[in-house]
Parts: C-alpha cells; structure tokens; sequence
C-alpha cells in the first residue's frame, strides 16, 4: 500500500517542479504559496520578462552571485499581486532557504510560515523570524540551520488572519 504524503512534504515536491522551470543554470529554486491548503501562487528564479535567460545570455555577476535572476519567491509574490490573489497568513514552500532581501518580502507580505528544503546563506532569517512571529521549518538533512540557529515555530497571526 502506498504511504500518502503529509501536507509540507506534498508542497515541497511542488516547489521542486516549479524550480524546474528556472531560467538561471546557477541554481534553480522553486516557490509555492499557500493558504488553507489551496495552491494560491507560484514562483522561480528567472530574468526580468521580456529579456534573456542568463543560462543563454550570461551571468550578471556580483560578489559571487548573479544578480540578473528575480528570485523564486519574490516572483510567487508578484505573481500573486499581478492577479489579484491576497496571500496574508499563507505558507511559502520554497526549495532553498530566502535569503534576506527575500525574507523581508515575505515578512512583509503577511506569510506566517516558510518552509523550505535546504539552508542556503543567510542566518539573519532566524533571528527575525523569531521576532515577528514567523514560523520557520526545515525539510530534510539539508535544511539544517547553522549550529546556533535554530529552526522557529509559533504561527502567531497578529490577530490578522481567520
């Protein structure tokens, strides 16, 4: 008989399609959002619409990354914007842990929960989960914060959502 997948795990195998279509060779990152269990946006890294991929044009590098790429889940949020889909107290699945322009995003946006599959960069994101209430969770070996960093949970909704 076939084991079902719990919520997070099924959610995350989304992100991991939707980081399929990233147009940057460097690293593809895939973001879902989500409220009450209903999918209410997606999102991957890519160019600016309308310019070339950097896989087939170049990297735009600074400081070690390419900066030509909007990341996954600012693209899920501006999607979401785009048509009008209101994402306050929804979760945010993401293949790799937001770095910190990204987290202040999300931050912004209402999202109480991010939950992501591997660490990537920025430790920053825990301490100021931690403050603003925002529930932080790792899927998997990789998604091990740094030693000091620990992993938030508490889904405090500031009386804002249902």
């Amino acid at each position: 008989m076939r084991k079902r997948s719990d919520w997070d795990s099924y959610f995350m195998e989304i992100a991991k399609v939707v980081a399929t279509r990233a147009t940057c060779d460097r690293k593809h990152v895939g973001a879902v959002i989500v409220r009450d269990r209903t999918i209410l946006s997606t999102g991957y890294n890519g160019s600016i619409r309308g310019l070339p991929h950097c896989d087939e044009a170049g990297h735009m590098m600074e400081n070690g990354h390419c900066v030509a790429t909007i990341h996954a889940e600012a693209n899920a949020i501006l999607q979401a914007a785009k048509n009008g889909v209101g994402i306050d107290c929804g979760d945010i699945y993401i293949t790799a842990s937001p770095c910190w322009p990204c987290f202040k995003l999300i931050a912004n946006t209402g999202i109480k929960r991010i939950v992501f599959g591997e660490f990537y960069r920025d430790e920053r994101i825990f301490e100021y989960a931690a403050k603003l209430s925002i529930e932080l969770v790792g899927l998997g070996e990789a998604a091990r914060p740094p030693a000091g960093a620990q992993s938030v949970s508490g889904r405090g909704c500031r009386g804002t959502c249902r």
